[in-house]
């Protein structure tokens, strides 16, 4: 049998899957490290709910392309976020995202091979987290643009680092490296940058080899409070972001 037709869908999501049932998700723009669009930000949750649909999946890792996870975006790709249409459209893609991610029916390995400045909560939503010595984690694209982080990324830090650390990170837009990540909980493992991938699929094997059933139950199991917070605050906070978003233009004229 051929591969799924989603494996050939989306312009900045590649993918393989061995027979072990591990599938690998790797962000990519023309074969290098990404740069997120606004055409990315609209597939991926297309392509999540394609990924829980088939069952051969029985494991995911998720990852970058070369020496980033993802350090570059494309923010006039993302459109009029300043009026409230276009900015509705992003809020839904936003959330589905990350309730997607949290809901996949089967163990989730991240990978950070590199900075993980945009979007670090992909990453943190996975079941086990692996990092490459090389990486990075921070918040760029919302101080950078001016807006608030609302989309998600405060949530997931404060579940998975605490509130205090979280509100350093996203007050201060400065990075913290893997070792340090490490110390704060966020990662499960830092490797050697060239055994980062590997590290994952590695996990990610035994991962699939567990029951069908155990693997789906587990998942429910151990995210239940991640899913709790997602669909009570996210949309919140979103709705706080856009706001800022709609400030945009009258800052540009003052």
């Amino acid at each position: 049998m051929g591969n799924p037709a989603y494996f050939d869908k989306y312009e900045n999501l590649a993918f393989t899957r061995g027979d072990d049932g591990v599938l690998i998700l790797r962000l990519h723009t023309n074969g290098g490290p990404i740069v997120f669009t606004g055409q990315t930000h609209e597939d991926l949750p297309a392509a999540l709910e394609e990924i829980s649909l088939d069952r051969d999946n029985k494991a995911m890792v998720l990852t970058g392309t070369g020496d980033a996870f993802m350090n570059e975006i494309d923010g006039p790709s993302l459109g009029e976020i300043f009026k409230p249409a276009a900015w509705e459209k992003t809020r839904t893609e936003g959330a589905k995202v990350l309730q997607r991610l949290v809901e996949l029916p089967m163990p989730v390995v991240g990978v950070a091979n590199g900075p993980a400045i945009i979007h670090s909560e992909y990453l943190l939503l996975a079941d086990i987290h692996i990092a490459s010595e090389r990486a990075t984690y921070a918040d760029f694209p919302h101080p950078a643009f001016g807006i608030t982080g609302g989309d998600g990324v405060q949530v997931v830090w404060e579940e998975v680092a605490g509130t205090a650390r979280a509100k350093w990170l996203l007050w201060t837009g400065d990075t913290i490296d893997a070792r340090t990540a490490l110390d704060w909980g966020v990662v499960s493992e830092v490797v050697p940058h060239e055994q980062a991938v590997d590290r994952g699929i590695e996990i990610a094997r035994g991962l699939a080899a567990k029951p069908a059933l155990y693997r789906s139950m587990q998942k429910q199991t151990l995210n239940r409070n991640l899913r709790r917070r997602i669909v009570q605050d996210v949309p919140f906070g979103m709705a706080l972001e856009g706001l800022t978003a709609a400030d945009i233009p009258y800052q540009d004229k003052n």
